[in-house]
């Protein structure tokens, strides 16, 4: 008996149980390729882009701090005869700085521990102690929370543009003008206590959806590019507000200062953990609004037409969507969250309005919203982790000295590394996920046999076919191969047609 050839499998006795993990089972080889596939998905998840995207980003941003550091440059100067002072100064540089971020956005522990040493000598212990020092260490985290608020709300607005093929820019207009509505109702009107307030998140809302429909109007009715126009529209929301300060309507009787008057108490968002802390009521409605995104964008009809529009507009159209008034709405929806965030940012954190209302909130958000993948729970953790870099880098600022552009060049960096997830694999050695593979060959021995079988099979059918049926059909004569043709006797044999129909005179001779 011959050995099995080279990529053939062994025979198996016919009656014996092949076990799956026998070598040349296809068992096996599912077993040894099950690895794959699940690295190969890890490899292309987005939460291992994202994490891979702030490493890089804070590798740069630790190599911008040994360059800006005056103790690192001092120690390089005499690096060759002592090297171990450059990486121990580098090395405190970067821990130093990192430390300072995190401790000016998540957990002060130096101040919760100074706090603790004032307590103790003054004869104080247990809670006496844990108490305070744990809400002077919490501040920093109260004061992120407070940044992220508005950040949060502006970037559901965004999300559902993204998420419906519209890149929304007008951003910043659309929360100043959303802002500037909130404001005035608060100073300018009195109202009752909730109604006032809620009168106000009703302005913001409403100003900043036809802020937004704007943008939406002249992309449907027009085809204008909503990139061009929301762009403008931000300038435009911009210059108004800063005429409208100048104004007596805005300023009172004071037009020297360009601020508005204060935002009436019962018009303010209450606080959410006592005076010492910044938190207020916006944080709920950041969850809110979160939760609104999730049920338009994956439980709403509404949402649905949304998604069908930015994924392909024709079929929506030929499916009977209308694409200009689903573009409207989405721009109305859209500017209406952008609006309330900048209404909630007014009444609870700002309290009066001013020409740098809306900071960078508007361009903020758009980053968040892409962070996040325009996804509930993304956008929710994206826009605390920026607001953390915001108010870290602050706080990094005035404890080390490292300048704060320091926060935006790792934001920068984080949104490029997100947006090409091949570069990002590719500086991991994960390149090769990203390109097609070739189509798998089939075994030698699979291979021959089916080609064998293919042969065989259509050996069968030409002697099938050379031989004829086997029993003729009545009144049907066949005629021997090498008879000659009786239309030409002198031809060559061979040449008669082989299947005839019967002569009736001979089939009459014969039965007489």
């Amino acid at each position: 008996m011959s050995a099995p050839s080279d990529g053939q499998a062994p025979a198996v006795a016919p009656g014996t149980a092949v076990q799956p993990g026998d070598p040349g089972t296809p068992g096996s080889e599912a077993a040894s390729r099950g690895a794959g596939p699940v690295l190969q998905q890890i490899a292309r998840s987005n939460v291992l882009v994202v994490v891979l995207a702030f490493v890089f980003a804070f590798i740069v941003g630790s190599a911008l701090i040994l360059v800006s550091d005056t103790g690192v440059r001092e120690a390089a100067g005499y690096f060759f005869g002592r090297p171990a002072d450059t990486f121990r100064a580098g090395w405190q540089a970067i821990t130093e700085a990192y430390a300072a971020m995190f401790r000016g956005s998540v957990f002060d522990y130096q101040g919760a521990g100074k706090v603790a040493d004032d307590i103790r000598e003054r004869g104080g212990s247990g809670l006496y102690l844990l108490g305070p020092a744990f809400l002077r260490g919490i501040k920093p985290l109260m004061e992120t929370l407070t940044v992220a608020t508005p950040l949060i709300i502006a970037a559901t607005g965004m999300a559902v543009s993204f998420r419906s093929g519209l890149f929304n820019i007008g951003g910043t207009g659309q929360l100043i003008v959303g802002a500037t509505a909130a404001g005035y109702v608060g100073f300018a009107v009195d109202l009752p206590v909730v109604v006032h307030l809620l009168a106000c998140i009703a302005a913001a809302i409403v100003a900043g959806g036809l802020y937004g429909g704007i943008a939406g109007f002249l992309k449907a009715r027009f085809g204008a590019s909503e990139v061009i126009t929301t762009i403008m529209l931000n300038w435009i929301a911009t210059y108004a507000l800063a005429f409208a300060l100048t104004t007596s309507a805005f300023t009172g009787a004071n037009k020297a200062q360009p601020t508005s008057p204060s935002i009436g108490a019962d018009a303010r968002l209450p606080l959410l953990a006592g005076d010492q802390y910044r938190l207020h009521l916006g944080l709920l409605i950041a969850l809110l609004a979160v939760v609104f995104l999730w049920w338009l964008m994956s439980r709403s009809t509404l949402g649905f037409r949304f998604r069908a529009v930015g994924s392909n507009p024709r079929a929506a159209e030929v499916a009977g969507i209308d694409v200009g008034r689903s573009a409207i709405g989405v721009m109305v929806v859209a500017g209406a969250l952008v609006g309330l965030a900048g209404g909630v940012h007014v009444l609870g954190t700002e309290q009066r309005l001013t020409g740098s209302i809306a900071g960078s909130i508007g361009f903020d958000a758009i980053t968040v919203a892409l962070l996040g993948r325009s996804g509930p729970v993304g956008i929710l953790l994206a826009g605390i982790l920026f607001a953390g870099l915001s108010t870290g880098g602050r706080f990094m600022e005035s404890a080390q000295g490292v300048p704060i552009d320091l926060v935006q060049v790792i934001q920068a960096l984080v949104v490029l590394f997100i947006a090409a997830p091949p570069l990002v694999r590719f500086l991991v050695g994960l390149g090769g996920v990203d390109r097609p593979r070739a189509p798998r060959r089939p075994r030698r021995g699979a291979a021959e046999s089916t080609h064998a079988a293919t042969l065989a099979s259509a050996d069968a059918a030409a002697m099938a076919s050379a031989e004829g049926p086997a029993v003729p059909r009545e009144g049907v004569h066949r005629a021997p191969v090498d008879a000659p043709d009786p239309a030409d006797p002198d031809g060559p044999p061979g040449a008669a047609d082989p299947v005839r129909p019967a002569d009736p005179d001979s089939s009459k001779g014969e039965s007489a």
